[in-house]
């Protein structure tokens, strides 16, 4: 079992760039799967970027290709999200979500919140036009 823990978020300007953080507690971190949602105020929990366990694999939401970066270091039970050129439509509580996998399976992430097991609080970024 893991506790992922957000960190990172603030306000920024628009253009501007965050890097939020997801420390993960446990020593099966590399079992896991990672992935980043978000929440806008108003709407639904949407998908923002999920790592395969060796970070091998990524995926991205369309509106997010060529901005954002998902990374991990399995030695520091860390996942990392690289923001840049950010716009107001990114602002949102951002969450991290870790998916256990199955012993042998193929490495791979998942951009279905309902295959994740574990989730953080949620960290707010603020994106001022």
């Amino acid at each position: 079992q893991v506790q992922p823990v957000e960190s990172g978020g603030g306000l920024v300007q628009a253009g501007g760039s965050l890097r939020l953080s997801c420390t993960a507690s446990g020593r099966t971190f590399s079992r896991y799967a990672m992935g980043w949602f978000r929440q806008a105020p108003g709407k639904e929990r949407e998908f923002v970027a999920a790592i395969s366990r060796s970070g091998g694999r990524k995926y991205y939401r369309d509106s997010v290709k060529g901005r954002f970066t998902i990374s991990r270091d399995n030695a520091k039970n860390t996942v990392i999200l690289q923001m840049n050129s950010l716009n107001p439509e990114d602002t949102a509580v951002y969450y991290c979500a870790a998916d256990l996998t199955p012993l042998g399976s193929q490495d791979l992430g998942s951009q279905n919140e309902e295959a994740y097991d574990y989730w953080g609080q949620g960290t707010q970024v603020t994106v001022d036009p």
